[in-house]
């Protein structure tokens, strides 16, 4: 937007706070070599355009946005005199990118100071050298440290979900091995009393419909309904009479095993109808290790399949194995993140999800959004251990318009408001010294908005907080997955 140039007055900027310590003709150098502009409501630059200007204010109001997704963020509203905008880096070369880093935009009619960029860049080093000197080392520093800073929360979030995983890989191969060594022990008692069978008085018919009902018996163990406790405890009861009265002694000891794997007394008259009196105990007996049998296998079953779960969710978290940038179902991202950080997560804390399973696959880089999951999932569950590590973690995703809106909330006790607009500022944290850097908002801020033009924000009350995500549902345009992080 283009404005009407008017008077430079030297004695007006040296009411400014930024030029007010000036000599006389450093104030003249300016008004020779810069200008006063006038602007009308509306744009006067945009985001991204090459910065080649300095703006200083001198009366009316102005506005600074930032491109969030397709929507124009306010991020700052000022009347004050002197606040200044644009180019004012323009003193670091190109060692940075030379672009306006927000959009400027005046709501009414405004004067500014326009200063050329390159103008501003060597009256800063002529001026002000040793300023300029601190202001590339901190300038330069920061980008140092918060990388440096950035890479080892990175490995200490990978160390926690390594230690989390190992933990969680740990119960099911124990049980795995628990249940290979008692099956060991079930089949070589299935052996020595199939022995005992076959040397008995067992004829062929009876043999014969003995293997049938080991056969029906495996079928019911592989449908077995899980009982009640009061259940359960009246059935094993009822099995337990019905073995004393039919003399098979330690009723009580094998009835519980009968009722784990669905079978009752019905079944067990079927048998001793199957078999002669006296053999009775002994088919019982048997019939017990191949439930014992039964339920030991699905035991190792569900145990392998845990680990081949857990395995999965580590691939699908990790990403190892997939392209950076592709199109990606954020249920399953979100699934594979809080199984990989169920351990931090505990017992005492309920996780509720209420997915819109009818959203599509975005666009996305799995691998980065799996890292705000992260970090938002641990700030939801470090402030519920400020409530006695209780509470309810509640993972929503819904349609918001043109975008995904992927919500995590937590029952802790809320985010102050006056330290509400800092929160994704680097560096900035709640947590006690040495328990977080500040950085993983700061990180989930740039993936979100930067890498993924989309949308991050906080709403909390005491006892209702929610990070709210919004992704684009379609690719913002050619190039976006080449844009750095």
């Amino acid at each position: 937007m283009t404005g009407r140039p008017m008077p430079c007055d030297p004695v007006e900027l040296s009411t400014l706070f930024l030029f007010e310590e000036l000599a006389p003709e450093q104030l003249d150098r300016l008004c020779r070599e810069g200008s006063v502009v006038e602007f009308d409501a509306g744009p006067v630059y945009a985001e991204g355009d090459p910065a080649s200007c300095f703006y200083v204010l001198l009366e009316g109001t102005v506005v600074l946005s930032r491109k969030v997704g397709d929507s124009d963020v306010e991020v700052t509203r000022t009347s004050d005199r002197g606040v200044y905008a644009g180019a004012f880096q323009s003193y670091l070369g190109d060692r940075v990118p030379q672009v306006y880093n927000s959009s400027l935009q005046v709501p009414e009619r405004s004067r500014f100071f326009v200063l050329p960029a390159e103008t501003f860049a060597q009256v800063m080093r002529e001026w002000f050298p040793m300023a300029v000197h601190l202001l590339e080392g901190l300038f330069f520093g920061y980008k140092s440290a918060q990388a440096a800073v950035g890479q080892r929360e990175r490995l200490l979030a990978l160390g926690a979900l390594s230690a989390g995983l190992t933990h969680e890989l740990n119960n099911p191969a124990a049980a795995a091995v628990r249940a290979t060594s008692a099956l060991r022990e079930r089949v070589a008692g299935m052996r020595h009393k199939l022995g005992a069978i076959a040397a008995g008085p067992f004829r062929r018919e009876s043999l014969e419909s003995l293997v049938e009902v080991q056969e029906r018996t495996a079928e019911r163990v592989a449908k077995a309904v899980a009982l009640s406790p009061l259940e359960a405890s009246d059935r094993e009861d009822a099995l337990a009479d019905w073995l004393d009265d039919h003399g098979i002694a330690g009723g009580w000891q094998l009835a519980p095993t009968f009722v784990q794997a669905g079978l009752d007394t019905d079944w067990l008259d079927q048998v001793a109808a199957r078999v002669d009196e006296g053999l009775l105990e002994g088919a019982v007996r048997w019939l017990n290790y191949t439930v014992e049998t039964e339920l030991l296998m699905n035991e190792i079953e569900e145990s392998t399949n845990r680990v081949s779960a857990l395995v999965t969710a580590a691939k699908q978290y990790s990403q190892l194995d997939r392209a950076p940038y592709r199109t990606a179902d954020v249920h399953e991202l979100i699934d594979s993140t809080l199984l990989m950080v169920s351990g931090k997560i505990g017992p005492r804390i309920r996780v509720v999800k209420e997915y819109d399973r009818t959203l599509p696959a975005i666009p996305a880089y799995p691998g980065e959004l799996n890292q705000v999951w992260t970090n938002l999932i641990d700030n939801a569950v470090a402030a519920m251990d400020g409530d006695g590590g209780e509470g309810t973690l509640t993972v929503r995703t819904a349609r918001d318009g043109d975008r995904l809106l992927v919500e995590f909330g937590d029952t802790g006790p809320g985010v102050p408001a006056e330290i509400r607009d800092r929160i994704f500022d680097p560096f900035f944290t709640t947590k006690p010294v040495g328990e977080g850097t500040g950085l993983g908002l700061d990180i989930s801020w740039r993936i979100v908005v930067n890498k993924h033009h989309g949308d991050l924000r906080v709403e909390s009350v005491p006892g209702d907080t929610r990070f709210q995500v919004r992704l684009p549902l379609t690719a913002p345009g050619a190039g976006a997955a080449e844009q750095p992080s």
